[in-house]
């Protein structure tokens, strides 16, 4: 029996050094090269060249994981808009960003406390080329469920490494529940 939607573990994606590396990747030959060829009714927006970077089958990857995507990105709605129909994915939830000025607590990342918040006890991955061991003490320290905060390597993106460590999280959560 599969689980709810609100009993699978969420998974908060950031889009920048995340989805879109900041280095370009290899090119494969069974890829289009640019957007427009890999769809020609692309939404606005893909005309951006980083686009080229994203790696379709992230999205398919992503999926399998049997989590709940979030964005929780500074790409907010955008990213429903542009990303998701060039990975694959349905729309996902948007973690709307509160509109403040307070600053995040000694060495925190500025998103930290509010995922925490938002996935409210829930348990979640984090997958952001910014976060910390400061922030991975603060979660563990404020929230009562299980939390892999995962830092990925901007200058790559998402490897098969991230995805491995991921599913070895989800993992060792089904061997223990």
């Amino acid at each position: 029996m599969l689980p709810s939607v609100a009993q699978q573990p969420l998974i908060f994606l950031d889009v920048d050094g995340v989805l879109i590396p900041f280095r370009g990747r290899p090119t494969r030959r069974d890829r289009p090269s640019t957007a427009v060829e890999a769809n020609a009714e692309a939404p606005d927006g893909w005309g951006n060249p980083l686009l080229d970077r994203l790696e379709p089958d992230d999205g398919r990857r992503l999926l399998a994981l049997g989590c709940q995507l979030v964005w929780a990105t500074t790409w907010m709605a955008e990213a429903n808009e542009i990303i998701s129909p060039r990975l694959g994915l349905p729309a996902l939830p948007v973690v709307e960003w509160p509109d403040s000025d307070e600053e995040p607590e000694q060495g925190l990342h500025w998103k930290t406390v509010f995922l925490t918040r938002w996935a409210a006890g829930r348990s979640f991955v984090w997958l952001d080329d910014e976060v910390t061991d400061a922030d991975g003490r603060w979660v563990a320290a404020h929230h009562p469920g299980p939390a892999l905060l995962h830092r990925v390597d901007p200058c790559a993106g998402l490897t098969d490494a991230a995805f491995l460590a991921v599913h070895q999280w989800l993992g060792q959560r089904n061997d223990g529940a």
